[in-house]
């Protein structure tokens, strides 16, 4: 759609011209595989790429409109579809890597890609070097002459931590690099690092895209060079998204705007709770005058996000009891679905990871982190309030 239309517009009607119907909504082509005119037709198919009428690992007409529609969201050249998040990132971080590569991140990231960087990578003789990213600077010193790409998640996973978009950007042009940014928590309505010079984007379309907690997908948008190399690499992995999966984030797009808008205005509200609350020690909310970082996320950020993380006082039990208090927000991992969802990412989500690695990237034993649903904030205070009581007796 033309870039002139608010993101609002692109969410609703971003699919439309690539309906191969006349349908209002894009239809679930339910099929593995296509029949063909010819066999010089399945030889053409076997030269083009992404073809959508062939075999579904390749693509797919209902997964084409979704990726149509989040190229143009994300004021991308093209997108490809996966069948989780991880698929996405995998894909994006090994598309354009060989033996011998190195990768800058910055950290912490979500769980799944510092295990990918730290315990898999290396089996195939990529390394990873993790930097602070909140000091720009500490990019470009930890570059090497084999470094290929560099990584980043803005707000971070779970300490909502924030990277300068325009400086990373600078500086993987100035040196030939890609640079990938995980954008699942900001969405596309919070920021579109594309239009700030990074190469690709990476999500984890189960959450808000989806918003519904009842699909497992992920999206990955940038030049048109970029998604091909991916797309050549995915159709022999494998990370297929299925067309009905397509189906549940093209009707997850439609609602996106208003969902977000509701969520994030309850995060400040619950952030604001938090912030003044005896047990907490420190509340991490981009949209907070406290968070170290609130001018970069006024600059970078149409708005602050739905996410937030907060430390207790009481540390690792304290955090266990109020989260497993707590009776309207749920204990889960996953996040942006239309209910408010609570981890404790020390014995969730980062579990796995060694306490020297938690400990480096800033993940404490009393943190704990909220994605906030469609509840009215008034009712999710309460619930916060009774739970931090009865975690303190």
């Amino acid at each position: 759609m033309s870039e002139s239309f608010r993101p609002e517009t692109i969410l609703i009607h971003g699919a439309r011209r690539a309906n191969p119907t006349s349908s209002v909504a894009v239809p679930i082509f339910q099929t593995s595989t296509y029949r063909l005119a010819s066999t010089r037709a399945g030889a053409e198919f076997q030269q083009a790429v992404e073809p959508t009428e062939y075999y579904t690992r390749w693509g797919n007409p209902t997964t084409h409109a979704l990726e149509v529609q989040f190229a143009a969201l994300e004021r991308a050249e093209a997108a490809l579809a996966f069948s989780s998040g991880m698929g996405a990132v995998a894909t994006a971080i090994l598309a354009d890597l060989k033996q011998g590569d190195h990768i800058v991140a910055g950290s912490p990231l979500y769980a799944g890609t510092t295990e990918l960087c730290l315990h898999i990578l290396p089996r195939f003789g990529i390394e990873t070097t993790f930097v602070d990213p909140t000091v720009s600077a500490n990019f470009e010193r930890a570059l090497r002459p084999t470094t290929r790409i560099i990584y980043i998640e803005t707000p971070s996973n779970p300490t909502l931590s924030l990277t300068d978009l325009a400086a990373v950007a600078k500086l993987a042009q100035s040196r030939d690099l890609v640079s990938i940014c995980d954008n699942t928590f900001a969405t596309p309505l919070g920021h579109r690092p594309l239009e700030s010079g990074i190469t690709a984007v990476v999500h984890s379309a189960t959450k808000y895209i989806g918003g519904h907690s009842d699909v497992t997908a992920g999206l990955l948008a940038g030049p048109r060079a970029v998604i091909e190399k991916c797309w050549q690499f995915a159709k022999l992995t494998g990370p297929a998204i299925d067309p009905f999966a397509s189906w549940l984030l093209l009707r997850g797009l439609k609602t996106l705007a208003v969902r977000f808008e509701r969520q994030s205005a309850t995060a400040l509200a619950l952030a604001r709770f938090l912030e003044e609350h005896s047990a907490v020690a420190r509340v991490h909310y981009p949209g907070l005058n406290s968070h170290p970082q609130h001018e970069l996320a006024r600059r970078q950020m149409h708005t602050f996000g739905a996410m937030l993380s907060f430390e207790l006082k009481g540390g690792y039990r304290l955090a266990q009891r109020f989260a497993e208090s707590l009776t309207l927000a749920l204990l889960a991992v996953s996040l942006g679905g239309t209910e408010t969802l609570v981890s404790h990412p020390a014995s969730m989500s980062h579990g796995l990871l060694s306490e020297e690695e938690r400990k480096r990237t800033g993940i404490n034993e009393g943190l704990v982190r909220v994605s906030v649903g469609l509840e009215p904030a008034e009712d999710l205070i309460a619930d916060f309030r009774q739970a931090l009581a009865a975690a303190r007796s």
